[in-house]
């Protein structure tokens, strides 16, 4: 974080809008068609066929990340493209691919490059491994 640290009282206001956004990335197919539009502007018609997403499923979950506000329509003819329309589905999008996405050495390499106050926010040590981060994520991490 940069800037001043929020007061209490301030985190407390944001957290019911941090939680709200957050929820929008709760479901895996919400996630996927995040990640897949994130990449660039995509079609329907590209989505359906790339990512074998049923045409209702996939329809309701477009409509449920634009009315979030989360992305964006464009119409070209009888195509309708999808873009990212909030900045900061981009920043998160690029957290996660990061820490799930890219291989664990990788990871550990960014995760070595943080300072170990961000790091590790309980204050037990100032250090943080993968494994722990992974613990705390919820995620079985290779060794090795």
């Amino acid at each position: 974080m940069t800037g001043m640290v929020p007061s209490l009282e301030e985190m407390q206001d944001k957290a019911a809008e941090a939680a709200e956004f957050m929820r929008v990335f709760s479901t895996p197919s919400r996630l996927m068609l995040l990640c897949y539009i994130a990449q660039r502007e995509r079609s329907v018609s590209e989505i359906q066929e790339d990512l074998h997403f049923k045409q209702p499923a996939l329809s309701q979950q477009l409509a449920d990340l634009r009315q979030a506000g989360l992305v964006e329509t464009r119409r070209q003819s009888r195509q309708i493209y999808y873009s990212i329309a909030d900045g900061r589905v981009a920043i998160v999008m690029n957290m996660l691919v990061q820490m799930f996405c890219e291989t664990p050495a990788a990871v550990e390499q960014q995760s070595a490059a943080v300072p170990a106050a961000t790091r590790h926010a309980s204050g037990g040590g100032g250090t943080s491994s993968l494994e722990e981060m992974a613990h705390w994520a919820r995620l079985d991490v290779p060794t090795g």
